[in-house]
């Protein structure tokens, strides 16, 4: 699942008339970079949610895309903002989107770049074999975020508590489970467009250990401003 829902305040006036995963980078829209890493992985079977400006989205992408692959994507959209009249926040997004995801899917946020990332059967077999409820990729933390997000135990763990934090990059694995009870009562397919944070899930499992991570070294950008956008349009 690609989360694309977001309206993009702190990249206006771009995202005026724009939705932010669609803004080019490097010739192509910065959603389309991990829709093409995910099918070089095999993983040819993508849901995009939406709201602000979503029906750009549809139309840039529609059902069946070729991109720069050899077999075409299978695209389903989630349209929070036709549905609901606005995003749903990222929990809310995935439940709302759960009739469309298997038991065991990636999640990712449209808005980040990160050019090297594998989406690898490996990670995604051991994942589900692994019985946790949701594996991160955490990444070292940026300027505008160095106090972090989570932990790292030495066997791998995910920690909510921690004397050093690492971002979480939006990039993860996630089981059906984290989004049910106990850890969210919101009803499969959020029938009622009910907004949930993700975070407040995350760290209840990672009280309970069902959280694992790993640190990614690679390129990574959360492309949140236009001045983030511009450098990346002008370094390789």
């Amino acid at each position: 699942m690609i989360l694309a829902a977001g309206r993009g305040e702190r990249m206006r006036p771009l995202t005026d008339t724009c939705p932010k995963p669609l803004l080019r980078v490097r010739g192509k829209p910065l959603m389309q970079w991990p829709m093409e890493a995910l099918g070089r992985g095999g993983f040819d079977r993508l849901v995009v949610n939406t709201a602000w400006l979503g029906e750009q989205i549809e139309h840039e992408f529609g059902l069946q895309p070729l991109l720069n692959l050899r077999s075409a994507l299978s695209i389903s959209y989630s349209h929070e903002g036709r549905d609901f009249g606005g995003a749903l926040e990222t929990a809310g997004g995935i439940v709302r989107a759960l009739p469309l995801l298997a038991d065991v899917f990636w999640v990712l946020a449209g808005d980040v770049f990160a050019p090297g990332f594998a989406f690898t059967q490996a990670a995604f077999e051991r994942f589900g074999a692994s019985g946790k409820l949701a594996h991160l990729w955490l990444v070292p933390n940026p300027a505008h975020n160095l106090k972090g997000d989570f932990g790292l135990s030495p066997q791998g763990l995910a920690l909510n508590h921690a004397d050093v934090k690492y971002t979480f990059s939006t990039i993860a694995l996630y089981r059906r489970a984290l989004f049910e009870p106990p850890y969210c009562d919101v009803p499969n397919g959020n029938p009622h467009g009910v907004k949930t944070p993700l975070a407040p899930l995350l760290r209840a499992a990672m009280d309970n250990g069902h959280v694992s991570a790993e640190l990614y070294l690679g390129a990574w950008t959360d492309v949140g401003t236009p001045a983030r956008l511009a450098q990346l349009n002008t370094t390789d």
